[in-house]
């Protein structure tokens, strides 16, 4: 991995924190996490519900939100 990618990822996962904070009081937020699109990292935002689409922002520190509805988790 380069050193580009390596500070890519720290951003990301700086911005994954922050937006975590921000949203884990939203009950349809069943998921965040990292993924790769076009080649740079995002952050992942899973939500049971498509209402809550427009309550995640696009974008949070400079780095790309994208979100996809799954619905609810259960455990097995």
């Amino acid at each position: 991995m380069t050193d580009r990618a390596l500070s890519e990822r720290a951003l990301a996962r700086a911005a994954k924190s922050s937006l975590a904070a921000r949203l884990s009081t939203d009950p349809d937020v069943v998921g965040i996490g990292l993924a790769r699109r076009s080649g740079a990292y995002v952050v992942k935002v899973d939500l049971a519900d498509e209402g809550a689409v427009p309550r995640v922002p696009g974008q949070v520190d400079g780095v790309r939100v994208v979100t996809e509805v799954i619905g609810a988790v259960r455990p097995l």
